[in-house]
C-alpha cells in the first residue's frame, strides 16, 4: 500500500473590493443574479456570472421546484445556457455568490458535487482551466485556477 496526498491551492481575498477589477464585475454581476433566484423553499439564492472569451457574460440563479430534485442551481444554469447560446465559445471564469434569508452568510460558498461535476465538464471539453470566484453575501472571496481544483479524481470523459 503506497499513502497518497491530495493538495490543492486557491487565493483568498479579504473581500469583494480587493478583487482585481475584472474578477470585482464579475462577482457583480453574479451578486445581480443571486438577487433574481426563485429559491422559497431552501431560502438559499445562489448568483452565477460566466465570462466567456469573446467577453459576452452568461449568467444564472437557482431555481428551485416544490418537486425538490428538478429545481437546479445557478452555475448548471449559467454555464448550460452559455454552451446552449455561445456554443464553442470557452469559459475564462465563473463567479459564484449565496445568501441565505434566515442568516448572514459572510464564508464563501463553493459549487455543490453535481455542479462541480457539470463545470470539469466544460473545462474537459474546452481543454483549457476556468477560474472560480466564490464567496458568501459578504466577507472573504476565494479564487482558484482551475475546477479541477475542486475535484480532485475526477470522472471524465476519457474513461468512456
Amino acid at each position: 500500500m503506497k499513502e497518497q496526498k491530495i493538495t490543492t491551492t486557491y487565493e483568498v481575498y479579504p473581500n469583494l473590493e480587493a478583487l482585481p477589477a475584472e474578477a470585482r464585475f464579475l462577482m457583480q454581476k453574479a451578486i445581480a443574479a443571486r438577487e433574481q433566484a426563485y429559491a422559497p423553499y431552501s431560502k438559499f439564492k445562489v448568483g452565477a456570472a460566466v465570462a466567456l472569451e469573446n467577453g459576452v457574460i452568461v449568467i444564472g440563479s437557482n431555481q428551485e421546484n416544490a418537486a425538490y430534485p428538478t429545481g437546479l442551481c445557478a452555475e448548471r444554469v449559467a454555464v448550460f445556457s452559455a454552451g446552449a447560446n455561445h456554443p464553442g465559445v470557452t469559459i475564462t471564469q465563473i463567479a459564484i455568490t449565496a445568501a441565505a434569508s434566515d442568516y448572514e452568510l459572510s464564508e464563501p460558498v463553493t459549487s455543490c458535487g453535481a455542479c462541480r461535476q457539470a463545470l470539469l465538464e466544460y473545462e474537459h471539453k474546452q481543454d483549457s482551466a476556468i477560474e472560480i470566484f466564490f464567496m458568501g453575501a459578504s466577507g472573504t472571496v476565494v479564487k482558484t485556477k482551475s475546477v479541477a481544483n475542486l475535484l480532485p479524481l475526477n470522472f471524465n470523459s476519457s474513461y468512456l
